[in-house]
C-alpha cells in the first residue's frame, strides 16, 4: 500500500514539474520565472526524497542537499540580475 501511495505521489509530482517548466518557459515576467525556478528546485528535492523512501536508500541525502544549495544560489543570482541587471558586479579600473 505504501509503494502505491509513493508511486502516485511521484506521478503527481512529475505532472507538477511539467507545469512548472511550462511556467518557466512561458512566464509573463522575469519574477514569475524566478518563482518557477525556485518551485522547481523544491519539487525536485521532494521527488528525490520520495524516490529515496521508495528505494529504502539513504544515499540520496547528498543529492537532496546539493539540489537545495544550487536552487538557492540560482534564486539569488536571478534576483540580483533583476535588481542590478548583472549577476557579478565588476569594479571599474581607472
Amino acid at each position: 500500500m505504501t509503494n502505491v501511495i509513493l508511486l502516485l505521489s511521484l506521478f503527481f509530482l512529475t505532472f507538477s514539474i511539467i507545469t512548472i517548466i511550462y511556467r518557466l518557459v512561458k512566464g509573463p515576467s522575469t519574477p514569475d520565472r524566478v518563482q518557477a525556478l525556485d518551485t522547481l528546485g523544491i519539487n525536485l528535492i521532494s521527488g528525490v526524497a520520495i524516490f529515496s523512501v521508495l528505494l529504502r536508500n539513504t544515499g540520496f541525502f547528498e543529492v537532496i542537499l546539493l539540489i537545495g544549495i544550487l536552487s538557492f544560489i540560482g534564486t539569488i543570482a536571478f534576483a540580483r540580475f533583476i535588481e542590478r541587471g548583472v549577476v557579478i558586479v565588476r569594479k571599474q579600473s581607472d
